[in-house]
């Protein structure tokens, strides 16, 4: 049975530089970059070597903790380096090109007529697996999962990220393709969520076979562990599956078609951006080739959005998952304190707490650098986190719990539930300077290296 949501708690950061809803065909990337770090807690084991042909599909490594969950290119062309770091650990498989795409054939399947391990084959041999994430943990799903659930965020409510129903305009038959893939892979229900406000498009409102449920109120009500919390909470040992709706329609599109055809519509926003749009491009391309009218040369390049997204730099790479890229200044010049700084009247400052008067000036938007205002310091009690946390939850505590490794502590305050974007806001907010996105990520890492 369908479910309306309110979300009252949460922030919508007014950000400059919304894309417009134009379309437009990107530079080809002559590079591709596929990066395991994409992909949390994954150890990866490579599967070809630098010099080697692959087509779009082919499989390019593997998790060394389940073997068979494959990653795949998203282009043909010649594998030209294994880009290493520290320990030699493998940052990502970086591919030259071909000016146009060769697929490998997959085969075109009915899911609806399939059994579930066939489908679970299908979407494994073809690396499309990787798309689909569980919750605990927010990695990659196991193959030997039983989710009670599939959930599948059907809006984005970070700031300037990309229109769903825009970008998903015309997949009807790929979107109700890749749900019907879905539906094989669970006993129980699989949600469709959608905005009261932002979900206005007929692909995902006539969706069929899920339940369709209805949230409204502002960011982090896109965030599937909101969602998750607020329909069906996660207790321990059980496990959900999360997509997201573009990823939907890829996944439906290659059964469809029978091609690992990793074309992405990106959102190409931010201030720094001359004219913020939409562009047409492939899984893991160059960030050059997408961003090109940009202003001034002391930019931040995030791939995703700016509170959860990447620091990739001009010459970095899509992200796996991302939908987005974000250019803003860099804040990584003095501010004088009379003009710029604490003691400015900040009419150009965005400030939720209204600490300047710019919040009598509803409506305005704000062209904000990376800076964060303050230095880090010690982690103190104000109620911050709570006024942009929809969960019942103690964000605070759970940190704490954290930072001296209490698991049976962060079990009882349910650490099962979130990711780590689901402290962004509070990271935003928080007058400490508290990395909290990274703090949750040591800590689920933990959880999972201790109980599974």
């Amino acid at each position: 049975m369908s479910k309306d949501i309110r979300i009252k708690k949460g922030l919508n950061i007014p950000l400059k530089g919304e894309a417009d809803k134009v379309i437009g065909n990107s530079e080809r990337s002559d590079t591709f970059m596929v990066k395991p770090i994409d992909f949390k807690n994954f150890t990866p084991k490579l599967l070809v070597k630098e010099g080697a042909e692959v087509l779009a599909g082919t499989p390019l490594f593997y998790s060394k903790d389940y073997p068979e969950v494959k990653v795949s290119s998203p282009v043909s062309g010649e594998v030209v380096e294994v880009v290493r770091g520290a320990k030699r650990k493998i940052l990502g498989i970086k591919i030259l090109g071909d000016k146009e795409t060769r697929y490998a054939a997959l085969g075109t399947a009915d899911a609806a007529t399939m059994s579930r391990e066939d489908v679970k084959t299908k979407l494994l041999e073809s690396g499309l697996w990787a798309f689909i994430r569980r919750r605990p943990y927010a990695t990659v799903a196991r193959p030997s999962d039983n989710p009670k659930a599939i959930f599948i965020t059907g809006f984005d409510s970070a700031p300037l990220a990309a229109d769903v129903d825009f970008v998903l305009n015309g997949k009807e038959k790929e979107f109700q393709a890749g749900l019907e893939v879905l539906k094989q892979l669970t006993d129980g229900t699989v949600h469709l969520n959608l905005h009261r406000t932002l979900s206005t498009s007929n692909v995902v409102k006539s969706a069929k076979g899920v339940q369709v449920n209805w949230f409204s109120g502002p960011h982090p009500s896109g965030n599937v562990g909101v969602q998750i919390h607020h329909l069906d909470p996660l207790n321990k040992g059980e496990v959900v599956f999360t997509v997201t709706a573009q990823d939907v329609a890829l996944i439906g599109n290659a059964f469809l078609t029978g091609k690992y055809d990793a074309t992405r519509v990106v959102a190409v926003a931010g201030s720094s951006v001359s004219n913020p749009k939409y562009s047409r491009t492939l899984q893991g391309s160059s960030v050059a080739s997408i961003a090109k009218d940009v202003n001034g040369g002391n930019n931040r390049y995030i791939s995703g959005n700016v509170l959860t997204g990447t620091n990739v730099s001009a010459d970095g790479y899509l992200g796996f998952y991302d939908k987005e890229v974000t250019v803003i200044p860099e804040g990584d010049h003095a501010k004088f304190f009379i003009t710029e700084g604490w003691a400015s009247p900040g009419f150009g400052k965005f400030s939720m707490s209204h600490s300047y008067f710019s919040w009598l000036m509803s409506g305005k938007k704000y062209a904000l650098d990376t800076n964060t205002n303050g230095e880090k310091r010690a982690l103190v009690v104000t109620g911050e986190y709570e006024s942009v946390f929809p969960m019942d939850i103690y964000p605070q505590h759970l940190l704490k719990a954290i930072m001296i490794s209490d698991i049976e502590l962060m079990e009882n305050l349910g650490i099962y539930e979130v990711d780590d974007e689901d402290f962004a806001l509070c990271e935003y907010v928080c007058t400490s300077k508290t990395p909290a996105q990274q703090i949750v990520r040591d800590g689920l890492k933990l959880i999972e290296q201790e109980c599974g």
